[in-house]
């Protein structure tokens, strides 16, 4: 995200402006812009935004007013994470370099410097590109607040001499003088300043118009005489009688010996501002650094823009052509225009950067030769770059990783301005940027390609990067010319061994361990190698192959008879972490194997697509039943339904066979410390464990059982995760037939299978002879699956109680995720019923569980709603506010909007309450069926408060129908009310006093801390009777009448 304060305030992020409310919101952002990365103290911002002047209008607390603005700016801007509390105070949490003022301040001391060294061409490019930053006045919609004024005052001083520094760089520089029509507006503009009326006619004497020039001194002289009585200062004068005298410009002196072989940027140098710093410092405390990074990282242009910031002559060796090792001091004395015999010599006079370019090829060559001058030249320093390090005593390192994202993006729509002036950003240049790994040489490519193609179709061309990022530039080096140049130039230097075991990696989609490696036949010593090598990047203890790397990778092995035997390999691997871990999923080593599971994820993924694209079948299966509870822990519903979907499609339905270790499991399958083993574990109910079920298998059948039994696992998962996801329609395709229930796993499949048919009798009946079961998991998943049928009967007495009876099973077990979703459905419960106390009790402990689990994030939504029930809304705002300006997730942002537009709208502010459901809609209505359903009502509730009575059927119709077909009591409840409310403002008290009874009868209890609830319930006093009648409906009677209720809404 940057911030853009050298004109009218500016948000952009993703290639998006985002307007940022009125100039209070404006004020705000850019006083913390001007100080992004340090704490603003609640104080200074306060008197900022409401200074003495204001003081009798402003608001009685002004911190605490700047507590509100703090919290609506935070929802205006698109990452609203980046405004962060601090003590006493708020931060901006964007570098320097996003905030355009910043920069433009850093760029202009950087010229500066470099005008004062003799730097003209630095001192030119610094200077131009900070300039090309100004879009208008500055701030100019913040309003006439003093610390504005003051903020614009320095910055046009300091803009005006930076234009001073540029035009006298320019008159140093072939081709570059400024323009006399230009001095004389400046010069207009500021009468009295001297060094722009000195370059005034300098300029003006240079162009030969020695009149124009003496008049403009004359001028000049007067006004200082008349308004100031002073005169010129002596350069001027010098200058004035050089010109009556008609001689020419002094002579210039001796060119003296090249201070280096620098060549003069032809393109801008855009972010790094960090690294280019690092290396100026890490230059000054060492003789040798070297900059370390993957091939077209920037490397050379960041050694190049170092070597031009520093003092002293620096020479640039580009040791890319050199094929042979003996060459390098060749080399050397060449771009020097010396003897290799006198290198020591001339290299000793001075002080001296000899900056050594790309390395890698000829390594050894370099570190000897980097070795042998530094240590005969005192006042030399060297400055190396490559793939690898030196390896030279007292080498200090610099890695260069990938740009930032905000960088990224400013040198893609940079270089694509080049070939198309018009071209303007998108979203898709985010993607891009992303998919190229942010390497500037890959941007770079990319951009090019704009001259014959659309931003979308590149986009869409990345799968086949190499084929599309070609034709670079004529005099680039042949490897910088193509990424593919790039990637295998670094390819032809690793060994055989590394660059098999390079290929090996290149099936992992995600960061890696080493002990994963070695799984796949890669020794640890090698994977070090091939860090060394940038080829991959540390990450704590994980490995990170970057994308392109890997796809070239990918194509190399490929291209070979290897590529199925190395996805074999890892899906193996895969298999066994997914398998130790499942059994720890369901007890107290839940949060361990929870994070484990989590840091390799891609990894899990790609192995079980692996398999199924290979038709494994039985690997397949067995990955796909062990990751049923990590999908279901994670709330990745839809995830799970997905994935599994196509598996248990494409194997046979069979009845249960095996242990009765429980839904979705099969029996305690690892010992305490998850290594497996060959000793038979067993639960407290002594089923098998991990080893006895595989050696229970292979007697019975060996391998075909265990994937039989794992098939009946994955069911369960499927089963479980689709009830939750609202997506059990086609179960009946997916798994097949119900199956024999006479082991838990069995009857718990059975049980959704039924409920999926709307045969609840049937599925309580196959639960009923387990419901006793000694494991006590096994136990709580079959209460939970009654209580699902409960629900979908429309038995609200009966569901609370087999809740309870799950909680029970859960604290036994150790078991956090199930317990704190189970906590979360009893608060409902009990707010339902107006028992507030216990159900805040409850909420509490969810959050808790949740928080232990890593998963806070994606339950706090639901908590939040859940506090509203209690009637704690101020709560319920604070946390899906959380939610929003933390961004940990894109979907659960949207459900926390969808919620504030309901909080909004409860506090009357409809505005609000339409814009948060616009910025959930594009998410919302792609999602799962219970985020579609809460979206729907929430429009329809809006709609109905906006006076638009067709809208709010037509919602509210719909998200009746998602929650009906999933079926979500809880949410029928809710669309009652909204029916309710609906009747109510088209003028039918009694229809409306009936619905809102059916909702009590759907919800098991009145609700009555809702504050929809209970404005309803008071407006509707008058109707009580009708009211109390529905209420005692049966659950199904209840939903008859919804439904009935539903469709005649529209024709009403």
């Amino acid at each position: 995200m940057r911030v853009e304060v050298l004109g009218p305030l500016r948000v952009v992020a993703d290639g998006r402006t985002t307007d940022v409310g009125g100039p209070r919101l404006r004020a705000l952002l850019a006083r913390l812009a001007l100080e992004a990365g340090h704490r603003v103290g609640h104080r200074t911002l306060a008197d900022a935004l409401w200074p003495e002047a204001e003081a009798a209008e402003g608001p009685e607390n002004p911190v605490s007013a700047l507590h509100s603005l703090v919290s609506r700016l935070r929802r205006a801007l698109p990452e609203p994470g980046l405004l962060r509390s601090e003590p006493s105070g708020y931060r901006l949490d964007v570098p320097a370099e996003a905030v355009d003022a910043l920069l433009f301040e850093r760029l202009v001391r950087r010229g500066h410097d470099a005008l004062r060294s003799g730097r003209h061409a630095a001192a030119a490019e610094h200077l131009s590109r900070a300039l090309g930053l100004w879009r208008g006045d500055p701030l100019a919609d913040v309003g006439p607040l003093p610390y504005a004024e003051a903020a614009v005052v320095r910055l046009r001083e300091v803009r005006l001499g930076a234009l001073e520094d540029r035009a006298e760089a320019g008159l140093a520089l072939p081709g570059e003088a400024p323009r006399a029509a230009e001095l004389e507006r400046l010069a207009a503009a500021h009468p009295l300043r001297e060094r722009l009326r000195t370059l005034l006619v300098t300029v003006l004497d240079a162009e030969g118009r020695r009149a124009e020039a003496l008049a403009a001194y004359e001028a000049y002289r007067t006004r200082l005489a008349e308004e100031l009585g002073a005169g010129p200062g002596p350069e001027l004068r010098a200058l004035h009688l050089r010109i009556l005298r008609e001689e020419s410009a002094p002579e210039p002196a001796p060119v003296p010996a090249p201070r280096g072989n620098l060549r003069a940027p032809l393109t801008t140098f855009v972010g790094r501002e960090d690294e280019r710093r690092l290396v100026g410092e890490r230059l000054a405390e060492h003789r040798l650094v070297t900059l370390v990074g993957p091939g077209g990282v920037g490397k050379t242009r960041l050694a190049s823009v170092a070597a031009a910031d520093t003092a002293g002559r620096a020479w640039l060796v580009e040791l890319g052509a050199v094929t042979e090792p003996d060459a390098v001091p060749h080399a050397v004395a060449g771009a020097l225009g010396l003897r290799v015999s006198t290198l020591v010599e001339a290299l000793s006079v001075t002080d001296t950067l000899l900056v050594l370019d790309c390395c890698e090829h000829v390594v050894d060559s370099a570190a000897r030769l980097a070795e042998e001058l530094l240590g005969r030249c005192p006042r030399l320093r060297v400055l190396a770059t490559g793939r690898e390090p030196l390896g030279v005593p007292g080498e200090a390192l610099c890695p260069v990783s990938p740009l930032t994202p905000e960088a990224a993006e400013e040198l893609f729509t940079d270089r694509a301005r080049a070939v198309r002036p018009d071209f303007s950003p998108t979203g898709e240049v985010a993607r891009i940027c992303r998919r190229l790994d942010r390497l500037p040489l890959s941007i770079e490519l990319a951009a090019a390609r704009l001259r014959s193609m659309s931003l979308e179709t590149l986009a869409g061309g990345l799968d086949r990067r190499f084929r599309i990022l070609g034709g670079g530039s004529r005099t680039a080096p042949p490897r910088h010319r193509t990424l593919r140049g790039v990637v295998a130039w670094s390819w032809d230097l690793l060994t055989g061994t590394e660059r098999d075991a390079a290929e090996r990696l290149s099936v992992f989609a995600s960061p890696l361990t080493v002990a994963a490696a070695e799984h796949v036949g890669v020794t640890a010593e090698t994977l070090y190698s091939l860090v060394d090598k940038s080829l991959l990047e540390t990450n704590g203890d994980r490995y990170r192959m970057l994308d392109t790397i890997r796809e070239y990778g990918l194509e190399r092995l490929a291209s070979t008879d290897r590529l199925h035997g190395a996805r074999a390999a890892h899906a193996a691997c895969f298999l066994d972490l997914a398998e130790r871990a499942e059994p720890h999923l369901r007890g107290p080593g839940q949060t361990e194997w929870l994070a484990r599971l989590s840091a390799d994820r891609d990894n899990l993924l790609a192995a079980l697509g692996h398999a199924r694209e290979a038709g494994d079948t039985g690997t397949a299966v067995r990955l796909g039943a062990a990751l049923g509870m990590f999908w279901a822990v994670h709330g990745d519903h839809a995830s799970a339904v997905v994935h599994l979907r196509p598996v248990l499609r494409a194997s046979a339905p069979c009845p249960a066979h095996g242990s009765p270790g429980g839904p979705g499991h099969r029996g305690d399958a690892a010992d305490a410390d998850g290594s497996g083993g060959s000793r038979q574990d067993t639960n407290g109910s002594g089923a098998p464990g991990r080893a006895g079920a595989e050696e229970d298998s292979a007697a019975s059948g060996g391998k075909d059982d265990l994937v039989r039994e794992a098939r009946l696992r994955a069911a369960a998962a499927y089963l479980l995760n689709a009830t939750f996801a609202g997506e059990l329609t086609d179960a009946r395709a997916v798994v097949g037939p119900p199956p024999d229930a006479s082991d838990p796993v069995g009857a718990f499949v059975a049980a959704l299978l039924a409920m999926a048919e709307g045969r609840s009798a049937d599925g309580t009946a196959a639960l009923e002879p387990h419901l006793a079961h000694p494991d006590p998991w096994t136990r709580a998943m079959l209460w939970l699956a009654r209580s699902f049928l409960d629900g979908t009967a429309g038995d609200t007495g009966f569901g609370p109680k087999d809740v309870e009876h799950a909680v029970a099973a859960f604290r036994e077990a150790g078991e956090r995720w199930g317990l704190s979703m189970l906590l979360m459905s009893l608060a409902y419960a009990r707010a339902a019923t107006g028992d507030t106390g216990e159900a805040v009790a409850m909420l509490e402990e969810a959050q808790t569980l949740t928080r232990e689990l890593g998963t806070h994030h994606g339950q706090r939504v639901w908590l939040a709603m859940a506090h509203v029930d209690t009637g704690n809304s101020d709560g319920a705002r604070a946390r899906l506010e959380e939610v929003v300006a933390e961004a940990a997730s894109i979907r659960q942002v949207a459900l926390a909007r969808v919620c504030l537009a309901d909080l909004s709208r409860h506090d009357g502010d409809l505005a609000g309450a339409g814009r948060h459901l616009g910025l959930a809609r594009e998410v919302v209505r792609d999602g799962e069926p219970p985020d579609r359903a809460l979206y729907s009502a929430a429009a329809g509730y809006l709609a109905a408060a906006t006076g638009d009575p067709e809208a709010a059927a037509r919602h509210l119709g719909e998200a009746f129908a998602l929650a009906d077909a999933m079926p979500d009591m809880p949410m029928l409840a809710q669309v009652a009310v909204g029916v309710a409310d609906l009747l109510l403002r088209r003028g039918e008290p009694e229809r409306a006093a009936r619905i809102l009874g059916t909702a009590h009868a759907l919800r098991g209890g009145p609700n009555p801390c809702n504050p929809d609830v209970a404005r309803l319930t008071r407006d509707l006093r008058a109707h009580r009777a009708a009211y109390d009648r529905a209420s005692r409906l049966t659950a199904g009677e209840a939903l008859a009448a919804v439904r009935a209720e539903r469709d005649g809404l529209t024709a009403r």
